[in-house]
């Protein structure tokens, strides 16, 4: 009996390790190719009007966010800062003017067009923070969103200001909202409703660097019923989470956090799941049931990276690096790229479409010289399952 136990206990420590191994293997690996999408780039080379922005998420008016959503179903684009003027040649001429945020629509047939506002005669952001705790000169950048199933567009803002004196950096965090527009809206989205987040007020943490909307609505093949909110938070890039039922998002009582080990309601206990991320990023379903966080590594760092994950809340696998950006920083130190993200609804099955903005130290020199510099770039990275075609 003595050597019974002890071979079933051996057989079963051989199980847990090959069962360790496997899921580590399955967090830890991924086979793919990847190479610039020179049409997406070209779609936001422009040389009237709008020739610039950061930012970039992506949504369809349906809702559905399954990859290839967008041939069925017109996608809203939000972008931060955006330059606004005219290129002749490779030159800015005199009379650009930058606003905080704008809007595209991209029809499914790939014609897009672009939008923000006017007022007092000059060009202005589609939204301008009008909460309680605004104060004039207030400004929103704009997070992840998503369509909930009565199409409303919820759109995650943070609301900035300016520190003089405080150089390329020179902007503060003051709060976090949840921007709604009505369904149906048209550009420039005149109405539109704006409610305080209190997790910024009560924990000094904003929610919105990326979405993941598992529901059936939207087309989720494992849906749980939420909508998973990511924030990012530190020196480090640490990723927290937070979940809620798309008909409760706006009632924050109703919001959890995981905390390591549950779902929480504190949100004190919010725990980081893993680091080095960016403040924005993307999550998407790969065909093998993998769940792929996209970002670019440390924020500002040359590379794209992904790490990998059994669930939308993890636990995430080692940084995977996908592509290395240096070819357009082009040896030139001012230069830097940040906030890597998959875009869902542009992606086919099994291929990633992933954008990167591009930006400056020396921003408004540079602009003069470059001035199609400051505007998403994309790669495309397709996932392989036949080792014999890496490389193509």
């Amino acid at each position: 009996m003595g050597i019974k136990r002890f071979m079933l206990a051996l057989l079963a420590l051989t199980c847990a390790h090959g069962s360790m191994a496997q899921r580590k293997r399955f967090q830890d690996s991924l086979l793919f190719s990847v190479q610039p999408a020179p049409e997406w780039s070209a779609l936001f080379t422009r040389s009237s009007g709008w020739f610039g922005a950061d930012g970039i998420f992506s949504v369809t008016r349906d809702g559905v966010e399954t990859p290839g959503a967008a041939e069925h179903s017109e996608t809203i684009l939000w972008f931060s800062d955006t330059m606004l003027g005219e290129i002749s040649g490779d030159s800015l001429l005199p009379g650009s003017r930058m606003i905080n945020n704008s809007i595209a629509v991209l029809d499914t047939g790939r014609n897009i067009s672009f939008h923000w506002k006017e007022s007092n005669g000059k060009s202005a952001a589609i939204f301008v923070p009008g909460t309680r705790s605004t104060q004039p000169g207030d400004y929103y950048w704009l997070g992840d969103g998503f369509v909930n199933p009565q199409r409303q567009l919820y759109i995650f803002g943070f609301r900035m200001r300016n520190t003089p004196g405080g150089g390329t950096f020179g902007f503060k965090e003051m709060g976090n909202s949840l921007i709604i527009v009505p369904a149906g809206s048209q550009p420039p989205f005149d109405i539109y409703r704006e409610i305080e987040i209190p997790f910024f007020r009560q924990a000094g943490i904003s929610f919105g660097a990326g979405i993941f909307v598992n529901t059936v609505e939207a087309g989720a093949r494992n849906p749980d019923g939420y909508v998973y909110i990511y924030g990012v938070r530190g020196a480090g890039k640490q990723l927290i989470i937070a979940r809620v039922k798309p008909s409760d998002i706006e009632s924050f009582s109703k919001w959890t956090f995981w905390n390591g080990r549950r779902w929480d309601r504190n949100v004190a206990r919010i725990a980081n799941v893993t680091d080095h991320v960016s403040n924005e990023l993307g999550m998407m379903q790969l065909e093998d049931g993998r769940y792929a966080l996209v970002f670019q590594e440390d924020g500002m760092g040359k590379h794209v990276a992904l790490r990998l994950a059994p669930t939308p809340a993890g636990p995430f696998g080692k940084l995977i690096r996908l592509y290395d950006c240096s070819e357009v920083l082009a040896g030139d130190k001012d230069l830097f790229v940040y906030n890597a993200k998959v875009h869902p609804v542009l992606s086919a099955p099994d291929e990633l479409l992933i954008s990167f903005n591009v930006n400056s130290f020396d921003f408004l020199n540079d602009l003069r010289e470059k001035p199609r510099l400051y505007r998403p770039r994309f790669i495309r990275v397709r996932i392989l399952r036949d080792s014999s075609k890496v490389g193509e």
